[in-house]
């Protein structure tokens, strides 16, 4: 089964992740998602997949965006959702899927649970 990582190349963490794909022989999709933002039905299936259901778990809030849209004081989860759809730069990364699973790459050990 594939492995797809949503990866932003200029974070140490998703760089981490990545290598360690590559190192146990796999060839994950890589998405770019701050050239190419998720929709917020993507935003919502990998809340799912990472059995979550708040958003501000995949929320980066040290982002000077998520100070300036008060997002802290948010409580609605569509808004949140679409706060990062609007400002993909909110997305925590790196987020590996496999099938119906994922893991956030936090620390980049992680991936290792979805690894064969």
């Amino acid at each position: 089964m594939t492995l797809t990582i949503y990866h932003n190349p200029r974070c140490s963490k998703s760089r981490q992740t990545l290598a360690i794909i590559e190192a146990a022989g796999q060839s994950p999709e890589i998405v770019r998602y701050l050239e190419n933002p998720l929709s917020t039905e993507e935003i919502k299936t990998l809340l799912s997949k990472l059995g979550l259901t708040d958003p501000r778990d995949i929320m980066r809030k040290g982002e000077a965006i998520y100070k300036e849209l008060g997002l802290k004081c948010e409580t609605d989860a569509q808004a949140l959702i679409e706060a990062i759809a609007s400002h993909p730069k909110l997305l925590e990364r790196p987020i590996v899927v496999k099938g119906s699973e994922a893991i956030m790459g936090r620390p980049p050990e992680n991936v290792n649970k979805l690894l064969p």
